[in-house]
């Protein structure tokens, strides 16, 4: 298996300011220039799903497998052979506020996926996390 995480401290955005940014999937291409589109419908909850077409890349699904409302979320999504693990978590510390995201690649080809998608995602949390700070920071 392999893991990549990368944490920021802000003062700028809440807990609950982040949650509605990434809990309104349908406007993420609004914020997020990695993306044509993201569609959902229904509410952000484990066990609902949504349709993620990446610029560079085919339209996928992906499984939201757990939430905890303004404070976590996990998602998955499924390649051939291989699971990728997006967890976003929101912690209030002394310093502010803690945003961590980890990406995991597992299975048989999760090498494979680790080089085709996961690195790339992973490689731009760091700049892509200032960016949702800035949209959260709106709401």
């Amino acid at each position: 298996m392999w893991t990549k995480s990368h944490a920021t401290i802000t003062n700028e955005v809440t807990r609950e300011q982040m949650w509605k940014l990434f809990a309104d999937v349908n406007n993420w291409h609004t914020w997020d220039n990695g993306i044509e589109y993201a569609t959902m419908e229904g509410p952000f909850e484990k066990g609902n799903h949504f349709t993620l077409k990446p610029r560079k890349g085919p339209k996928v699904k992906i499984e939201l497998i757990e939430t905890e409302k303004n404070r976590k979320f996990v998602d998955l999504t499924r390649f051939p052979l291989a699971k990728m693990y997006g967890e976003h978590t929101f912690e209030d510390t002394p310093a502010g506020l803690k945003i961590t995201t980890t990406m995991k690649v597992e299975g048989p080809l999760g090498f494979l996926w680790k080089k085709l998608v996961a690195e790339g995602i992973a490689n731009a949390v760091p700049e892509e996390v200032k960016t949702q700070i800035k949209f959260a920071s709106k709401l």
